[in-house]
């Protein structure tokens, strides 16, 4: 065989071999980024389902205002997964979360009037007592079943 060619197929065969090394060395590194996003995205989605159950646990034993509870427990499922947010059984969370949108927050509540602080307490007051019961049943049914799926 002629020598150039055996040193030409020679050069071909260090050039596969160089890429064929460079493509295990990428793919490994995608292979270990994948592996420690799935682990992060894991231990997101444990902290938020602990935060879950803390927020429904106080709600039911009455540690946390109804109100309050409904708009984090809202806020939480939304990012916990969107399915279980958009459940018939946590349907009170989302319509007490609309229904107190439009409602100042932080330094926004802060400087409110006396009279328009008392004008949302009633609302409060009154979307308690409209929905205390499916609050309450629906925390329960979190707490129970909703977070015990592990979805």
């Amino acid at each position: 065989m002629n020598p150039l060619i055996v040193g030409l197929l020679l050069a071909a065969l260090l050039i596969v071999l160089a890429l064929s090394v460079v493509a295990v060395v990428l793919w490994r590194r995608v292979w270990l980024r994948e592996k420690a996003r799935k682990a992060a995205e894991q231990e997101r989605r444990a902290q938020l389902a602990e935060h879950l159950r803390i927020l429904a646990g106080s709600l039911l034993d009455g540690q946390l205002p109804l109100i309050e509870g409904a708009i984090r427990i809202r806020a939480l499922l939304e990012h916990y997964d969107p399915q279980l947010h958009q459940s018939e059984h946590l349907q009170v969370f989302r319509e007490l979360g609309e229904a107190t949108a439009h409602i100042p927050t932080h330094e926004a509540w802060k400087a409110l009037s006396r009279t328009e602080r008392r004008q949302y307490e009633a609302l409060f007051s009154r979307l308690e007592l409209q929905h205390k019961t499916a609050a309450r049943g629906s925390a329960r049914w979190l707490l129970e079943e909703g977070l015990a799926t592990g979805r």
